[in-house]
């Protein structure tokens, strides 16, 4: 264990070495050989990830040598910080060496032969790891990804982006996807530190609205048409909406803002998909409901509230969850019905706000 620490520590600093000017003095052999410790380290992750007290003694060791050496805070130029890191060396210590414009033209030209050998070259993390993500396509990921965060940066934000705006929402919530699946894989608490970081740097009416055009997104694993709009339906784990969706309804206050917020078309789309959140709209709507009282003179129902949920606003509402297929439109007029029974099954229009939605619903208009 003593000697896997000591090469841990080697080989982090030789990592935080590849982000300096240190570099130019790298010829082909030290780039292979840091390649080749890479992937030896890769193979130290999968071989010791299931072992619990020799993960929690490595991951200790990292997070202390990740710290300056007074233990003030973190290092100028981190190496390997976390277990997680490990997984992943190959791709850190490429990424940062493809990067930093100090590296040899000799040293580069072996890097890009390394990682890129050719068709029909043996690939030698081929041998080293078997299954799992190969380097090139982690770094063609990684290249896409950036891509895309370039253009968002460039043409996608403020008042004159250059982007439809649909496009730009599609773009951020596949990325956003993207992100809460990587982090579910390396942490189970991953996704909602990712969630929660986002929510704090994000404006909040964009950030919602990410959230559903993610949850919206189709899954990898193919469904039968239709099977989206069956309430209880399973979702496909481990693509980021199952943690989109956990994260939402534990912050009440975010997701009153989220069915309030969007627009009724969206959230109907939303609901059609998520049976969670389709029962917490239903509960929101027949609240805001009830929070309503019918004015005699004007002959119209509005709100004892500043800001609530006007008449109008509730039956567009309501409409748009009644012009969805089947299994959405009867659980809405189950729960209406449930509601003027318990309200005293009045049939004459202004006494029950049940009623009267009942009967917009049934006239279509």
């Amino acid at each position: 264990m003593e000697s896997l620490g000591q090469q841990l520590e080697r080989f982090s600093e030789v990592l935080a070495v590849s982000r300096t000017a240190h570099v130019s003095s790298w010829d082909p052999a030290t780039v292979r050989r840091a390649l080749q410790w890479a992937r030896y380290l890769r193979h130290v992750h999968r071989r010791f990830g299931r072992h619990a007290r020799i993960r929690t003694a490595l991951e200790r060791r990292l997070q202390n040598q990740g710290k300056l050496e007074d233990g003030s805070g973190p290092a100028a130029t981190p190496g390997l910080t976390n277990f997680r890191d490990l997984g992943r060396c190959d791709l850190l210590l490429s990424e940062r060496l493809l990067e930093n414009r100090a590296l040899g033209d000799a040293a580069f030209h072996c890097l890009l032969q390394q990682l890129f050998p050719g068709p029909g070259a043996r690939d030698a993390e081929e041998e080293t790891l078997g299954d799992g993500p190969r380097l090139q396509d982690s770094l063609a990921l990684l290249a896409r990804r950036r891509a895309a965060v370039h253009l968002l940066r460039a043409h996608g934000f403020g008042e004159n982006s250059a982007l439809p705006h649909a496009s730009l929402v599609q773009t951020q919530a596949a990325l956003l996807r993207e992100r809460l699946r990587e982090a579910g894989q390396a942490d189970a608490e991953g996704p909602g530190r990712l969630l929660g970081s986002l929510g704090q740097r994000w404006p909040q009416s964009s950030f919602l609205e990410v959230i559903a055009a993610a949850l919206l997104l189709p899954s990898s694993s193919p469904r039968p048409p239709g099977e989206e709009l069956e309430l209880g339906s399973p979702q496909t784990p481990g693509e980021g909406r199952d943690e989109l969706v956990h994260w939402l309804l534990g912050r009440s206050d975010l997701v009153v803002t989220f069915c309030r917020s969007l627009p009724a078309g969206l959230l109907t789309s939303v609901a059609g998909r998520h049976p969670e959140l389709f029962q917490v709209y239903l509960g929101l709507l027949t609240d805001w409901g009830r929070r309503l009282h019918y004015d005699l003179p004007r002959g119209i129902w509005v709100g004892a509230e500043a800001g609530g949920v006007p008449w109008e606003e509730l039956c567009g509402r309501f409409q748009s969850l009644c012009q969805a297929s089947s299994p959405l439109k009867d659980e809405v007029l189950s729960a209406l019905a449930a509601c003027k029974a318990q309200d005293g099954d009045f049939e004459v229009p202004g006494v029950s706000i049940w009623t009267d939605l009942l009967l917009v619903l049934q006239s279509g208009t």
